[in-house]
């Protein structure tokens, strides 16, 4: 009887304990909704990309792109993509041909990942935020939020991410494109010269939560 009174027990704190931190998940809740701001000040950027099989948020000067997807079955290549222009970085140095296999397409380079093969169902419509949402479900750890430019974050594949602003009112950019340099230096990119990006140390925390600046590249862009 107590063997059992104590299994009993410590499935009940087990499930408290997980409806607890999914309550507390003030990150990932306040992700979506300050993301959600965003798709709504700017609607007419944000469409179906049925070629890559989900939404796609355009940057104000159509210089960049950040792609999610619908359905992790159904995404041809990517399930979370960011595809820029690549002139500025052939401007810059690049050697086409020491990028990785299949990042440059026509005038557009593109990073990403694929999240798996789960299948999308929805209750009702799909949208840009719906679809959003499922993967911030899926992929929680995909989500972060970055203190130093009071911002939140998808990872879309190592190094690289889109972010935006916790409070549009409170911040002079609203929206960026992040992106790990390294595989653009080493295929002969001037960081510094990439124009319409700026190349700069920016302040994020490492596996052990210590303080450490990285190299980036940032598009930012003011929404307001």
């Amino acid at each position: 009887m107590k063997k059992r009174f104590i299994i009993v027990l410590l499935t009940l704190t087990m499930v408290f304990t997980l409806a607890s931190c999914k309550k507390t998940d003030v990150v990932g809740e306040t992700a979506k909704t300050s993301f959600d701001e965003i798709l709504k000040v700017i609607p007419n950027n944000v469409v179906a990309d049925d070629a890559n099989g989900g939404w796609a948020l355009n940057a104000p000067d159509d210089s960049a792109r950040f792609i999610w997807s619908k359905d992790f079955a159904t995404s041809p290549d990517y399930d979370v993509m960011l595809e820029f222009d690549a002139q500025p970085f052939i401007d810059a140095g690049l050697d086409a041909d020491k990028l990785p296999e299949g990042m440059l397409v026509g005038d557009k380079i593109i990073v990403g990942s694929d999240l798996g093969d789960d299948s999308i169902t929805y209750e009702k419509e799909a949208t840009p935020i719906e679809s959003f949402k499922k993967i911030v479900g899926l992929k929680r750890d995909l989500i972060s939020y970055h203190a130093s430019l009071d911002h939140y974050g998808i990872m879309v594949s190592e190094g690289n991410m889109f972010e935006w602003a916790k409070d549009m009112k409170k911040n002079d950019k609203d929206i960026v494109f992040v992106l790990n340099p390294q595989v653009f230096i080493d295929a002969g990119v001037d960081p510094a010269k990439v124009e319409g990006w700026v190349f700069a140390k920016v302040e994020t925390m490492d596996m052990n939560g210590k303080k450490v600046e990285v190299d980036k590249l940032l598009k930012p862009f003011d929404l307001n």
